[in-house]
This record gives C-alpha cells, structure tokens and sequence, in this order.
C-alpha cells in the first residue's frame, strides 16, 4: 500500500523559484512564532497581524513562511497547527529573502527564498502523521545546525562574560521544566515565561528561559532527565539576579528534540551492560549505537498489544479503563482527543548477548516496520507474520536511549530511536563496539 501523501507529489523546496504558480508544498514545522499584532499604517487605529513558522522536506532544505492579515484569519491560521505536524501549503508567493536584515530575526535557512501566505489565495492543511512519508517525519529529530556545532554548558559558564549576548547552539538534556508564569506589562500587554533546566556531563544546571507561548507549548511536552535537545541559535546573557549565564529562546532559535546524529559511540550488548552497571546511581540517559538483530518481534500474536491510544495533547498513553489521560485531564481545557500509536517491546542480540524488553514506539516504530500503523491494521495475521520475519535476524543499525529504571527488566529502560538495516561493511568494521564510529 502506497503512503496517502508522498513527497514526489509536492514541489521540493531545493527547487524554488519566484515565477512559479500554483505550486503545492509538503514540508514538517520546525519552528514556530507567537503572533504578533502591529499598528496598520495604512489604517490608522487598527492593526495588522503576522506569525511565521519553518518548513523542512529535507536534511538540506528548509524555509521561513510568514503571514499577514487580520487578527481572526492569523489567529486562526497559527491555532491550526504545532511544531512537529506536517503541512501541506498552497498557493504561497515564493520571495527572493532580505538575508542579513531578515535573518537577524528569523530563523536562518539555506534557501534564498521565503514563502509568503495570504488570505485570498494560499491555503495550509494539516496532514496526520500516519498520511505522509516517514522520511519527512524524521527530519523533526535532524538538528538544523552541524551536530558538533554546540557549546558545551561548562564551556558557556567558563566563558562567562565573554559570550554575554553572542548566539550559539547548545546540545544539553531536560532535567526540569517549570510551570509557565503568566502576568501584564506596565503598558498593558499580557507576557508569559517558564524556566527550564538543563543538564549535562558538564555541569548539573543550567537555565533557558522562553517567553513565547510557541516555546512553552513545545517545552511543557518534554519529559525530565529523558528528553534531549539541541537548540540552534539561543541568545547567551549573564543573569544578573541569579548571578550566573542563562539562555534565551529567541525567534531565531529552533529546538530539535532528542537529536539522533549527534549520538556517535558505538557498543557492543555486553559493553552497554558494563557502561550501565558504571552509570549505578546516575538518573541521566545516556545513548549509543548498536549494530544487531531483532530477535522477538510479538507483532503477529494476538494475545500481545502493539498498538494503543494516546493523548494528542501531549503524548502520553491513554488509560484503557478509564479512556481517559491522566496527564491532560488535570487541565480540561488541554484536553483533546486520542491517536492510534505502535507501542510494542522488542529483544535485540548481537554476538556478545540480549537486551530484552527495548521500546519500540510512534513514528520510529513505523519507520522500523515499513508501514503506517493503518496499513498495519488492514493487515491479515498471515501478512503481520511475513512481515515480522522480513524483519528478524536482519542486521540493524540501532540508535538507542539507555536509563537506569528498578522497575525496567535488568534494571535498564532500553528506547529505540531509530532501526534501519546497516549496511554489512560498516556493521563488520563495528563489531568490536566501542572505540569504533
């Protein structure tokens, strides 16, 4: 069964170019602004409103759209959809971009070109993530900026001064985040902002603040001592209240969760067993590669549940009994409605040994298996069947999250971020494990 949305049909962002019309983009958001209303200079007294959001279609290839328009037309626009969705946009007006003036806001992008939208001409529609190709999916975990391109936040504390106000990337994990702070300026206007904490091998805190309802929303998703991130473009500054360096969330910056290729080590099972043992103690994740076969694959057994509900409010697995999330229903008026997800657990072996039990999930689950999880559905158990011994005792290259968990089997929370078939030189020449990339 094909994919319903496949990116042959849209046109590529690397082939933009203003004379063209009617043209149809397929790309996921990766960034996103708050909308913002302005003064019309052309009608004096009203005002005119704008957002704007990033769309990426491929590793090397993304663009800045922005709209103008009244405030319900913007409003209801930007409430469409989130970081992390899929869009589908026609009829935007292609811009040879402003580069320096433009990019001192914006997020900057590879292309000379920016997408303009307007209210009589252009469209966005949302498409479900079960609708599109996965290769568009796994752009959202593909940092915008060169894996190694980052400070580290002992680097950042030790440069003190130094970068006071420069812009730079950091790669750190999420240890907190704070609830969002709502309150009025002295001129009227409503502000919020909410802390969150960093961590890394480094230094145990750090703090970014964001002040845009954008970041908040996205920050309030990510989970403590779990989530990863590599934030592009954050504004340093010393805190003079709390006397030390802190990161801003700033237009320009865009945050790309639980960035895979910038894990390089790669293991053995047996060395990553070691590595948890020595990790005793420690709450932090820590990752690694791993060149192995799936070995228990339960996507045949009736008996065995692969797929389940799961909040489209923030992700989380929906109580069965109860049909209800617990995350969400704290705040009723968050809560939305459920989406279909893979949720299944695999063994991986390798030549030195088994990790039982690996969370396989979501998007990457999908990517894994070769298909929607709707196609998996329609599937009779004789398909589901051929289908798992396609995928069992073919070599992988596995991308993992470790966590030490008393309540995981041996004591580690195994997640699989990413499964693709390894190609067999690369996979001999990394055997050994660690000490090879």
């Amino acid at each position: 069964m094909a994919k319903f949305f496949s990116l042959k049909n849209f046109t590529a962002l690397s082939d933009l170019h203003p004379n063209m019309a009617n043209l149809k983009i397929i790309g996921i958001v990766i960034g996103k602004t708050d909308v913002k209303g302005f003064p019309d200079r052309k009608n004096i007294g009203s005002e005119r409103y704008t957002f704007s959001f990033t769309i990426r279609d491929s590793p090397n290839h993304f663009v800045n759209v922005s709209s103008w328009g009244s405030e319900d037309y913007i409003r209801s626009l930007s409430d469409n959809f989130k970081v992390g969705e899929c869009v589908i946009i026609e009829n935007p007006l292609i811009q040879r971009k402003e580069t320096e003036r433009e990019e001192k806001f914006s997020p900057a992008t590879p292309s000379n070109y920016k997408l303009l939208l307007s209210e009589n001409h252009s469209m966005v529609k949302v498409c479900s993530p079960y609708e599109v190709d996965t290769k568009l999916l796994s752009l959202i975990h593909l940092p915008v900026k060169e894996s190694g391109d980052y400070y580290s936040l002992a680097d950042i504390v030790a440069n003190g001064h130094s970068l006071d106000g420069r812009i730079i990337n950091v790669l750190a994990a999420v240890r907190s985040v704070g609830e969002p702070k709502y309150f009025t300026t002295s001129d009227r206007r409503k502000g919020q902002r909410c802390e969150i904490k960093l961590f890394d091998e480094t230094e145990p805190s750090f703090t970014m603040t964001c002040w845009d309802n954008e970041s908040i929303l996205l920050a309030q998703s990510w989970m403590a001592r779990e989530t990863v991130i590599f934030a592009s473009d954050v504004r340093i500054n010393f805190n003079k209240f709390q006397n030390c360096m802190a990161a801003t969330v700033i237009s320009k910056t865009i945050i790309t969760v639980n960035p895979v290729n910038t894990i390089v080590n790669v293991y053995t099972v047996e060395q990553l067993k070691v590595k948890a043992l020595k990790h005793e103690g420690k709450a932090d994740p820590f990752y690694g590669i791993l060149y192995a076969y799936i070995s228990t694959l339960n996507i045949d057994d009736e008996t065995t549940k692969v797929v389940r509900n799961r909040c489209s409010s923030c992700g989380y697995i929906v109580n069965e009994a109860s049909n209800t999330c617990t995350v969400c229903n704290k705040d009723s008026s968050r809560f939305k409605s459920f989406f279909l997800s893979f949720d299944m657990l695999v063994d991986l072996t390798d030549h030195t040994g088994t990790l039982h039990s690996c969370s396989l999930s979501g998007n990457i689950a999908e990517e894994t298996l070769g298909c929607t999880i709707n196609e998996f559905l329609a599937m009779t158990s004789e398909q589901k069947t051929k289908l798992k011994w396609q995928l069992l005792l073919e070599r992988s290259k596995i991308y993992l999250k470790l966590i030490l968990s008393h309540r995981a089997r041996g004591g580690l929370k195994v997640t699989i971020l990413s499964c693709k078939l390894a190609d067999p030189t690369e996979a001999s020449r990394n055997l050994a494990g660690q000490g090879h990339t």
